[in-house]
């Protein structure tokens, strides 16, 4: 029990909160991911304590994914691409005079995504990471084309309109140099695009300043007199049950997807989002999209609750889980220690370690969240094109500061004259993005699996029992949306 007295050591529990203060900021502004900031800042940690210098990284790990939620909520832009989802219900919440207690959903529910997941990591180890082991590229195709059939789940009112915004997403996606070949596509010559566009610019263009473009054009009293209201930050014990099954479904599903390398918070909380609107009924279902307690729960519970399963597949296989994990190997063997199933034998203590940092650093969430929900609400209460100056600066900002590229602000700006123009014409943004993002993955995947397999290429993906599962999901997810719809058409006309 050695690794208790580490925890809460005085050292420790400072840097925990110095984490939870760097993350809070990191996780709020657009674009200054979480990976970002533990990139920049790991350097600082060589040398501290292990148990100090993880306990920093790990707050900012978990208080970056919960914070990025808080701007999505009030202004409609995402901090990190994991909480797009949360714009979904957040921000309909906020419109309503709401903002309180959807920043308080945002506190409670990440942080609990969070705790559960470390829970299902301590219990679970061995037996989720044999089962993410077990991901080729067959695999990782169908779990792309399971994440794109969520389309239909996301696009509103019209279908038609989702897979339209999807596939412009897609062929967003197929710039730049070719994932096999290396071959330039839709390039021009220009050198700027080789790289591909990144989608970070793009979605902080889309929801942040197409939504300020929006607002400008909108009646700004009318804006103004909505969003005085900041209302109660604590859910009621109903509010808590509503929510109960999505937050329950989502901290499940996000701690396996989390396990699964390259498949992050923004994959897990739009599957988890759109699979709690499946579930849900009646007037229930109708309020997703429109300020649903259940949607912003699952999504919640999702950003944070990937976390454990990342962690997950670091320590017991020594692959990242995501881009901040595959940081925080570095971090480990910088301290000596090999990620691998010989750290559980040979560095228990640091392992149980990690666990503890975990846990509390989630309980940090909840506690930071709650009491600064009501200063952070008062961002509400500044004056419109104050807020208006500060979104865009600060997208000028994160946007630039991800490649040190002034072509990243053109095309955030660009982004945020299509998301005025798709909001005018009523065409969903989330399509757009869940193109952008599982588009690579699907592709390069897909490619793979025919070059590995000679003799009978396409068999491979349905002769994997995961791979045939996750298709036959996906087939479901297009089709039942589509029958349903049809069959309403036939008892309305009966």
């Amino acid at each position: 029990m050695a690794f208790l007295s580490e925890i809460f050591q005085l050292g420790t529990i400072t840097f925990i909160l110095i984490g939870s203060i760097l993350g809070l900021f990191i996780g709020a502004l657009p674009g200054l991911t979480a990976t970002m900031g533990i990139a920049i800042l790991t350097p600082l940690t060589f040398w501290l304590p292990p148990e100090q210098g993880l306990a920093m990284l790990i707050s900012i790990y978990c208080t970056g994914i919960f914070a990025s939620g808080i701007p999505a909520i009030l202004i409609n832009t995402p901090g990190t691409p994991a909480s797009m989802a949360t714009t979904f219900d957040g921000y309909p919440l906020t419109k309503q005079g709401k903002a309180g207690l959807a920043l308080g959903i945002n506190a409670i529910y990440s942080g609990l995504g969070g705790i559960i997941s470390t829970i299902f990591l301590i219990l679970l180890a061995q037996p989720i990471s044999s089962f993410a082991l077990s991901f080729g590229a067959p695999e990782y195709f169908a779990l792309a084309i399971f994440g794109l059939s969520m389309m239909i789940g996301i696009s509103g009112k019209s279908i038609t309109k989702g897979l339209l915004t999807g596939f412009i997403g897609l062929f967003i996606a197929t710039i730049g140099l070719d994932p096999i070949m290396s071959t330039p596509r839709f390039t021009f010559d220009q050198s700027a695009l080789y790289e591909g566009i990144s989608f970070i610019p793009i979605m902080i263009g889309l929801f942040g300043v197409g939504e300020i473009f929006n607002q400008v054009l909108e009646n700004p009293q009318k804006i103004e007199k909505a969003k005085q209201k900041i209302g109660r930050i604590l859910p009621s014990r109903k509010e808590h049950k509503e929510m109960g099954k999505p937050f329950a479904m989502s901290s499940i599903v996000s701690t396996f997807i989390g396990a699964i390398p390259g498949a992050g918070g923004d994959i897990a909380s739009i599957v988890t989002w759109e699979q709690s609107k499946r579930f849900a009924k009646g007037k229930k279902k109708e309020e997703y999209n429109n300020g649903s307690l259940g949607g912003l729960a699952a999504t919640c519970t999702a950003n944070n609750g990937v976390i454990g399963g990342a962690f997950t597949t670091m320590l017991t296989l020594g692959l990242p889980g995501d881009a901040v994990t595959a940081i925080l190997i570095g971090s480990l063997m910088m301290y000596g220690l090999q990620p691998g199933p010989n750290l559980f034998m040979e560095s228990p203590d640091i392992v149980y370690t990690i666990f503890g940092l975990l846990l509390i650093s989630n309980i940090v969430v909840i506690v930071v969240g709650l009491f600064g929900a009501q200063l952070f609400s008062r961002i509400m209460l500044l004056k419109q094109e104050y807020i208006w100056i500060s979104v865009i600066l600060f997208s000028v900002v994160g946007s630039y500061a991800l490649n040190n590229s002034v072509f990243d602000v053109w095309v955030m700006f660009i982004s945020g004259l299509i998301g005025l123009l798709f909001r005018r014409l009523d065409y969903p943004l989330g399509p757009l993005i869940l193109g952008l993002i599982l588009g690579p993955m699907a592709e390069s995947n897909f490619r793979r699996a025919l070059i590995n397999n000679h003799e009978q290429p396409y068999m491979i993906f349905f002769t994997t029992p995961i791979s045939l599962i996750l298709l036959g999901l996906a087939l479901l997810t297009l089709l039942v949306p589509l029958i349903r719809k049809a069959f309403n058409k036939k008892s309305e006309a009966a």
